[in-house]
């Protein structure tokens, strides 16, 4: 039993050995910006719809002012991608979006 925890221990360690790599690019790529470019979704209410006065509000747009205050100590550190359910893993994977 030990020894099958211990290597399912090291196979998950090794697996996310990549993964933190390029969360590591990714990370120092959004501290050199200085902001984080948040993709947010448009098709649904609650998630991120912008006012009257294009303030964003939902969700993930909450989500992303999170993150903002985590690295930069600062919610208003971050701009938003408004992109459709097609258009998020394609604008995350060119890096056109940060989250």
């Amino acid at each position: 039993m030990k020894t099958t925890l211990c290597a399912a221990v090291l196979a998950a360690t090794v697996a996310a050995i990549p993964g933190s790599a390029l969360a590591g690019q990714t990370l120092d790529s959004i501290k050199q910006k200085g902001f984080i470019q948040c993709g947010v979704n448009t098709g649904l209410s609650g998630f991120g719809n912008p006012d009257s006065a294009g303030k964003w509000t939902g969700l993930d747009v909450d989500f992303c002012r999170a993150a903002a205050v985590a690295l930069f100590n600062d919610p208003e550190k971050v701009k938003f991608t408004p992109l459709s359910a097609q258009q998020r893993f394609p604008a995350l994977q060119s890096g056109e979006v940060d989250i």
